[in-house]
């Protein structure tokens, strides 16, 4: 059996992000249409203080979910695009911008396709230890990118809590709290 082949590629949308719209021609030789965004690979990395039980996470609108009546903002780990960089310097850089925090260590969790039917993006995922010596700037990312994030700190404890009450809605926020909790089960037992 013949691979699937792209035997068209037009670019009809070149923004933030672009979008090709492709002719696929089937092992079976029939042909079909597919709509892709390109927007490179990204890094996500859930800081964590093991000492004192808690993560850095940030608040931020999300454009998407509010038109698509979801919340106007939501609670993700620190994430961004690679631009250029491989995925561990890309977590140290939006670590930083993001969260104000300077990590050294990165625990790689692994990588996904953050929507494959859709985009080409790959989501990079880290664990990263901090720290309160490693706050070294405000966080909140860059104004040139209207990020305008919010820094939370959170306790184990309430971390648990707001995964039980499904207040996480970001997958790899998910994703990485689940890998914390795995990786790290220690943390979470009563202290």
């Amino acid at each position: 059996m013949a691979d699937h082949e792209i035997t068209t590629t037009n670019l009809v949308f070149q923004g933030w992000r672009k979008v090709y719209d492709l002719v696929v021609r089937s092992p079976s030789g029939a042909t079909f249409r597919r709509e892709i965004v390109d927007r490179g690979s990204a890094a996500a990395v859930l800081p964590y203080d093991a000492r004192n039980r808690t993560v850095v996470l940030v608040r931020q609108f999300r454009a998407p979910v509010m038109f698509c009546g979801g919340p106007e903002y939501l609670v993700e780990t620190v994430a961004g695009l690679l631009d250029g960089d491989d995925p561990e310097t890309c977590a140290r850089r939006e670590t930083l911008e993001e969260a104000g925090l300077r990590i050294e260590a990165l625990e790689p969790v692994g990588a996904a396709w953050s929507a494959p039917g859709a985009t080409t993006e790959r989501i990079h995922m880290f664990l990263a230890p901090y720290t309160p010596e490693s706050r070294v700037a405000a966080g909140g990312g860059l104004a040139e990118e209207h990020e305008e994030l919010e820094v939370l700190e959170i306790g184990f404890d309430e971390l648990d809590a707001m995964l039980a009450r499904g207040e996480f809605l970001d997958l790899k926020t998910i994703v990485l709290i689940q890998a914390l909790k795995l990786k790290h089960a220690g943390l979470f037992a009563n202290p």
